[in-house]
């Protein structure tokens, strides 16, 4: 088999992994107890690190060596560390517990939260759009690609969870906010 092919697998294998964990394990485990359980939350976590290390693992080894003129570099670098700061700032503002599913459901709707539902995601984004940036290839950016789909699927589940907890209060947090970023949302 030939390296592509071996990464075209694992890639949808991985998607496949993403879709089983975020699509049907995550929401049956929230009917239950109202968060993640143990094992839930550790499979979604080991979604996350499988995809985090899947460009270290298929990257082609001179893959590094990709030279990017100064200016694309410094742009790749704030991406990346603009990226970093956002996510540490909405982990750290709204909790560990809760950013991983196990801490008491609430609606965080104060600071960052009133311009997007989904600062995380967006942090994480930035950091990937960063990531090609600096090193762009089909295999950064096939890694790009399937960040934005598995973070759409985890979103819209999570998004059916707060609809169940939070009823009408997240319907009308939803019609304010943009899932991700609107133009309203700088326009506040």
């Amino acid at each position: 088999m030939s390296e592509f092919t071996i990464y075209l697998f694992s890639y949808i294998l991985l998607l496949v992994f993403g879709l089983v964990v975020l699509r049907y394990l995550v929401p049956r485990d929230y009917l239950k107890p109202d968060k993640l359980s143990p094992l839930i939350a550790s499979l979604q976590a080991l979604l996350f690190f499988m995809y985090g290390g899947f460009p270290i693992i298929y990257l082609p080894l001179d893959w590094p060596a990709v030279i990017v003129p100064p200016v694309i570099h410094i742009s790749g670098v704030l991406f990346l560390l603009v990226g970093l700061a956002v996510l540490f700032y909405c982990i750290f503002r709204l909790g560990i517990a809760r950013s991983i599913g196990r801490g008491t459901p609430g609606l965080r709707q104060s600071g960052i939260y009133r311009a997007s539902r989904n600062p995380q995601a967006i942090a994480c984004g930035l950091y990937v759009i960063g990531f090609f940036i600096l090193w762009p290839s089909w295999y950064a950016l096939g890694w790009a690609l399937l960040y934005f789909v598995m973070i759409h699927i985890m979103v819209l589940t999570e998004e059916e969870h707060l609809r169940q907890i939070h009823g009408q209060k997240y319907v009308g947090y939803c019609e304010k906010v943009p899932r991700y970023l609107g133009l309203n949302s700088f326009l506040r």
